[in-house]
């Protein structure tokens, strides 16, 4: 397998990552929002404790972005992922602040 069809691989697997977790995140965000707190938000809290503890063991990189940087040079922020570039450098800050309100609707919803 070439280099090239490597990174095609590595984006298409990252993608695909990224799409479940934005699905996870907006279900969260869905569920805080009209009060359906049931385990499925539960899940979805330790799915996204477990990426949270992922990245912050690899210094806030994600590890296909580390692999993927084996097999291109490019600057881009989206050289390892189908997403346009503004997105893929701001994905943390957005879906950081989408967090925290989850957690602020959560929290006002169990109290």
């Amino acid at each position: 397998m070439t280099n090239a069809n490597k990174l095609v691989l590595l984006k298409f697997l990252h993608t695909v990552i990224w799409v479940f977790y934005s699905v996870v995140i907006f279900y969260m965000l869905y569920a805080v929002i009209i009060g359906k707190i049931d385990h499925w938000l539960w899940i979805g809290y330790g799915l996204v404790g477990i990426e949270c503890i992922t990245l912050l063991s690899f210094k806030f990189f994600c590890p296909i972005t580390i692999i993927a940087r084996r097999y291109s040079n490019s600057t881009k922020d989206n050289f390892d992922i189908y997403l346009p570039n503004w997105l893929a450098k701001n994905n943390k800050l957005i879906y950081s602040m989408i967090m925290v309100i989850i957690v602020l609707i959560t929290i006002y919803r169990v109290l």
